[in-house]
C-alpha cells in the first residue's frame, strides 16, 4: 500500500533567504562570461601567467611564442582575445608588439564573484 506524504504550505517568507548584496545584472552577466571565456583556455592563462611574471608585467611577442609551444599566428590570436577582454595593452615598438598586463583586471574579475 502506498504511502501519503502530506505537503505543507510553505511560502516564500519562510523558505528563501534574503539577498545579501546586489546580484549580477543580465548586462554584467554577459560581460563577466565574455571575460570568462577569455580566461577559459590553458594557452591564454598561460600567456597572461607569463605577462604578469615578467619584469613590469610586460613582455614582447617574440618571448612568448616558444614558452607555449603553439606558432606565432596563434599566440598572436589568443594575445589578441586577451587584449580585446581587457586583461592586456598592446604597443608596438619597432617591428615588435610589447604586451602589458593592465592594472587591475584580474583583480576585476574575482570582486565580481567574491562575497
Amino acid at each position: 500500500m502506498p504511502t501519503v506524504l502530506e505537503v505543507t504550505d510553505i511560502t516564500a517568507d519562510t523558505c528563501c533567504a534574503p539577498l545579501v548584496r546586489e546580484p549580477l545584472s543580465a548586462d554584467e552577466a554577459e560581460q563577466l562570461a565574455t571575460t570568462m571565456k577569455a580566461l577559459a583556455d590553458p594557452a591564454r592563462l598561460r600567456l597572461l601567467s607569463i605577462v604578469a611574471a615578467s619584469e613590469g608585467s610586460e613582455a614582447c611577442v617574440c618571448d612568448l611564442i616558444e614558452p607555449v609551444g603553439l606558432s606565432q599566428p596563434t599566440v598572436s590570436h589568443h594575445l589578441k582575445v586577451l587584449t580585446t577582454a581587457g586583461f592586456l595593452e598592446r604597443s608596438k615598438r619597432g617591428t615588435w608588439a610589447y604586451y602589458k598586463l593592465v592594472p587591475g583586471a584580474l583583480d576585476r574579475v574575482s570582486q565580481l564573484l567574491a562575497p
